[in-house]
């Protein structure tokens, strides 16, 4: 298992750049890993089935392509609700703030 530093956990914790925020289909616009654990646990199960299903999951593809946080995008192609989602990334924020001391 690759070792987390410090600098890796402020970089995947921080915010993309404004190119490549994700755009939700209910209009909330995520710009970092806490935004997404945030519309997570308040978005419609209609929007996360609008982002996840059984050909894609935009969530898992953002955070793999853009935030390049490869753990947390397998652990979120392989959760299939909008709750167990969300359990993964406030799991990964929380392993990452440890990281920044």
């Amino acid at each position: 298992m690759a070792k987390i530093l410090k600098a890796d956990a402020e970089r995947l914790l921080g915010d993309v750049p404004g190119e490549y925020v994700f755009r939700s289909y209910d209009g909330e616009i995520l710009r970092n890993l806490r935004d997404l654990a945030h519309a997570l646990s308040v978005m419609t199960d209609e929007t996360f089935a609008f982002h996840v299903g059984a050909q894609k999951n935009d969530f898992s593809n953002w955070v793999r392509d853009i935030i390049k946080e490869k753990k947390l995008a397998a652990d979120l192609a392989k959760s299939p609700s909008r709750s167990e989602s969300a359990t993964r990334v406030a799991d990964r924020i929380t392993f990452l703030s440890k990281k920044l001391g």
